[in-house]
C-alpha cells in the first residue's frame, strides 16, 4: 500500500488528485500558501492542484453581489439572478406548494441555476424533484465522499457493521486513487495491520 504523501509545495497537482485530503487539510494549506481558503472541498481542491502545477494563485469563485431587493413574488415573477432562500420566498413555496415545502438541496441549486425562468416553473420543478425522490437513490454531491462510499458499502454488504465501513474507509482514502467503494476494499477487514 503506498502511503500517503504530505501535502506540501513539493507535490505535483496529479499526485496531489490521487490521494484524499480532509478539508481541513486543504484550507489549512491555502492559508499557509497565500491562497483564497473559501470555497467548498472541490473547489479548494481545484485550487490547490492550479497552484501545484503552475505556481499561480486562482480566485475564489465566491462572488458577493448585491441581492435583487423583490417585494412580491407571483407566479410569473422572474428567478432573479443570484437567486438567495429569504423568507419572503419560503412564504410564496408555502402558499402555492403547501406547508410541507422546504428548501432542499437539490431545489436549492435548481433555483440558483435557472435565473430567468418563471415562478411557475419552479413550482413545476419542485415538483418533479419531490417525485423523483420517492423513485430511487438519491444523489450525494461530490463533496461528500464518505457518505457516498459508506452509503455504496452498505448496499454491497447487508449486514456489515459502520465499524466495518470506516475500517475500508481509512484504507481507502490512505491508498492512491479515487475513493470510491470497490469491493477489493474489503482487504482491510482481512488486514490486521490496517492503520486505525
Amino acid at each position: 500500500m503506498s502511503e500517503r504523501p504530505e501535502l506540501t509545495t513539493e507535490l505535483k497537482g496529479k499526485e496531489f488528485l490521487e490521494y484524499y485530503y480532509l478539508k481541513e487539510e486543504l484550507v489549512c494549506f491555502c492559508h499557509d500558501n497565500g491562497l483564497p481558503a473559501s470555497g467548498g472541498k472541490v473547489e479548494l481542491t481545484e485550487r490547490i492542484a492550479y497552484f501545484l502545477d503552475t505556481g499561480k494563485v486562482r480566485s475564489s469563485k465566491t462572488v458577493r453581489s448585491s441581492k435583487h431587493r423583490i417585494s412580491e413574488i407571483t407566479k410569473e415573477s422572474i428567478i432573479e439572478p443570484d437567486f438567495v432562500c429569504s423568507e419572503l420566498h419560503r412564504a410564496f413555496f408555502k402558499n402555492e406548494i403547501g406547508e410541507s415545502f422546504s428548501f432542499n438541496v437539490a431545489f436549492q441549486k435548481w433555483l440558483k441555476a435557472n435565473s430567468g425562468k418563471t415562478y411557475a416553473d419552479a413550482i413545476a420543478a419542485y415538483k418533479e424533484i419531490k417525485r423523483t425522490k420517492k423513485q430511487g437513490k438519491k444523489d450525494i454531491d461530490k463533496q461528500f465522499e464518505y457518505n457516498t462510499y459508506v452509503r455504496d458499502f452498505f448496499d454491497d454488504n447487508k449486514g456489515a457493521s459502520l465499524a466495518d465501513a470506516i475500517k475500508c474507509w481509512k484504507y481507502k482514502k490512505s491508498i492512491k486513487g479515487h475513493n470510491r467503494y470497490e469491493r477489493s476494499d474489503l482487504r482491510a477487514l482481512d488486514d490486521q495491520t490496517t492503520a486505525e
